[in-house]
C-alpha cells in the first residue's frame, strides 16, 4: 500500500507539487496550507491509500470529499488572508474547512491574530465525524462545525469576509449574499444537477453583486430552503 511504503507526507508533497505545476496552486499561503493539512485523516479509513490521488472520494450519505485540485482552486479564488472570518457551506469530512483554517489562522501565527472558519453541514452524522477529524488534525480551535441548512447561512457570526460553498446551487442563496461583508467574496458552484459553473461572487462596498463564471465543475446538490429540494432530485 503506497501510504505505508512511502509515508503520507511524501505522497502529500508529491501531490502538492503536481498541483503547483498544473497551476491550481498559485500562492504561498495555499501552498503551505495544502502541505500542512493531512488529507488522510479526512477520508474513510478503507480509502486512506487513495488520500493523495487527485480525485473526489465517497465519505458516506451520498457525499464526497472534493478532489484536491478543486480544493486548491476554490481556496485560491477566495483570496483568503490571515485574520479573515470565513463561512463554509457543506462541511463534508472537514478537509476543506481545515485547509481554509490553515490559511486564515496559520499554525505558525500567534492565535490572537487568527481568523476563524464556520462550517455548516446538514447531515448530523457527517458533522460529528468532521468534528472528530478536525480535532485529530489539530483544527478544532479554528473551525466551528454547525448542523443546519447551509442555504440559510449562519447569521449568528455574520458578516463574513469570505463564503465558500462546496455544493451546487440553482442560484445564489439570498441569505448568503446578505451575510457577506461589503467588499467580500463568495465562491460557489451554480447550475443544474449535471452541468455547473464555479462562480466568484463579489459584493461591492456599495452592496452591489458581481458574479463571474470561472470553470465548469460538478458538485453534489446544495439541498435547503434556498437550494434544491430533495423531491426535485
Amino acid at each position: 500500500m503506497p501510504g505505508r511504503a512511502e509515508g503520507y507526507e511524501e505522497l502529500r508533497r508529491r501531490l502538492v507539487e503536481k498541483l503547483l505545476r498544473e497551476g491550481y496552486i498559485q500562492s504561498e499561503r495555499v501552498l503551505k496550507a495544502m502541505l500542512r493539512v493531512p488529507r488522510e485523516l479526512f477520508v474513510p479509513e478503507e480509502l486512506r491509500h487513495m488520500a493523495y490521488e487527485d480525485t473526489p472520494l465517497p465519505i458516506g450519505h451520498g457525499q464526497t470529499i472534493s478532489a484536491p485540485h478543486m480544493v486548491a482552486m476554490m481556496t485560491e479564488l477566495a483570496e483568503l488572508k490571515p485574520g479573515m472570518k470565513v463561512l463554509e457551506v457543506g462541511t463534508g469530512s472537514g478537509y476543506h474547512a481545515a485547509v481554509l483554517a490553515e490559511v486564515v489562522a496559520p499554525s505558525d501565527m500567534p492565535p490572537e491574530k487568527w481568523g476563524h472558519v464556520y462550517t455548516i453541514e446538514r447531515i448530523p452524522e457527517l458533522a460529528e465525524r468532521a468534528r472528530r477529524n478536525l480535532r485529530k488534525a489539530g483544527y478544532a480551535d479554528r473551525v466551528t462545525v454547525i448542523v443546519g441548512d447551509g442555504t440559510l447561512g449562519y447569521p449568528e457570526a455574520a458578516p463574513y469576509d469570505r463564503i465558500i460553498v462546496t455544493a451546487a446551487a440553482p442560484d445564489i442563496p439570498r441569505p448568503l449574499v446578505e451575510q457577506l461583508r461589503p467588499g467580500g467574496k463568495m465562491v460557489i458552484p451554480i447550475g443544474d444537477r449535471y452541468m455547473q459553473y464555479l462562480y466568484v461572487v463579489e459584493k461591492t462596498h456599495e452592496g452591489r453583486i458581481k458574479a463571474r463564471p470561472v470553470t465548469p465543475c460538478l458538485f453534489v446538490p446544495l439541498i435547503g430552503r434556498y437550494g434544491w429540494r430533495p423531491e426535485d432530485l
